[in-house]
């Protein structure tokens, strides 16, 4: 599928927000300090347990959602929560999963929604049922039509803007964006960004991103038909590894950059074998999802004045700057 534009300027406000704990520990003796209502003790909330439930749109053997999940434990441990994490990749199943938490009372729900419309009912049935309602990772157009408190996660469209700019200076001309799950809005919305951005010519390519032996193959099988292409964008890291055999299947000299990070990631850009990469920090996402509903339940805090999205990236990882990720990604963090 192929798409022409103008280049079109990257003009955005990013929007910081910082979650600030309600109660913090003495330091001595493992004390307790009481401030803002809640009580902490050595580290640890000293607040009624809680259940959180976290639902995400995650398939089977995607490493990105390992990070979300590793946040999501550390803020549970430290808020006195009992995290119960599901997900399926089928939007209806997803929807069914946050039935289930609202079926067994939790006190809070963290979900992803990368296809809002399927999340719209159980959303409505949640606030119905007086449980707060936070969204990450996906869903940042749709979160406050959906009625959710907050989001925690990155403006897809303008990562893609930043990230077509970024290849105008390298020089590219002809990108293929890779979308491994066609009608997901996030990804969608990162080759929609980058066509804006990108002054070249860009050409759509869906693949199935739960096959990788049929990732491998279609990826290589457009560049053998397609010589122009200089530049794959891919929008997962197992993709990006992924698209690096089927260059060297297709005999293509194209170079490979993309969205998201592990640490198999961290040392291709290291080794120059991917150009660079686009973080989301996924680990925060979690972290503040999960941290976000302690606060709203403990002390009614809530971030972004509930009218707009926390950031948690873009953030470039580059063959400048890897080396100093690589520590926290090797410990799945980054």
């Amino acid at each position: 599928m192929h798409r022409h534009h103008r280049t079109a300027a990257l003009t955005a406000t990013v929007l910081a927000g910082a979650l600030f704990a309600a109660g913090c520990s003495s330091g001595s003796g493992g004390k307790k300090a009481e401030e803002g209502g809640a009580a902490v003790s050595a580290g640890r909330a000293d607040t009624p347990r809680m259940t959180v439930a976290m639902v995400t749109h995650a398939a089977p053997g995607d490493t990105f959602w390992d990070l979300i999940r590793k946040g999501a434990a550390a803020a549970a441990a430290k808020d006195n929560i009992k995290l119960v994490y599901s997900s399926d990749p089928s939007a209806g199943n997803q929807a069914n999963l946050v039935q289930n938490a609202i079926d067994q009372k939790v006190d809070g729900i963290a979900l992803t929604a990368a296809k809002p419309e399927a999340m719209k009912d159980v959303v409505a049935k949640a606030e119905a049922a007086g449980i707060p309602v936070v969204g990450f990772n996906s869903g940042v157009g749709a979160w406050k039509e959906l009625g959710m408190l907050e989001y925690f996660g990155q403006d897809e469209n303008i990562a893609g803007q930043a990230f077509g700019e970024r290849l105008n200076r390298l020089g590219a001309r002809h990108a293929l964006c890779v979308i491994q799950e066609q009608g997901q809005v996030a990804l969608e919305s990162r080759c929609a960004g980058l066509e804006q951005g990108f002054s070249g010519r860009t050409d759509i390519l869906y693949v199935n991103g739960t096959d990788m032996p049929s990732v491998k193959s279609t990826i290589t099988a457009k560049l053998k038909q397609d010589s122009s292409i200089d530049q794959v964008v891919t929008l997962g890291a197992p993709i990006a590894l992924t698209a690096v055999q089927s260059l060297g299947d297709a005999g293509s000299k194209a170079k490979i950059a993309t969205f998201d990070l592990n640490k198999e990631l961290v040392k291709a850009v290291q080794n120059g074998t991917i150009q660079f990469a686009v973080d989301q920090q996924p680990y925060l996402q979690g972290y503040l999802a999960v941290d976000a509903l302690w606060l709203y339940k403990t002390n009614g805090n809530f971030s972004g004045g509930g009218t707009a999205p926390v950031l948690t990236g873009p953030a470039f990882i580059t063959n400048d700057n890897v080396d100093a990720v690589a520590e926290f990604a090797a410990k799945g963090t980054r």
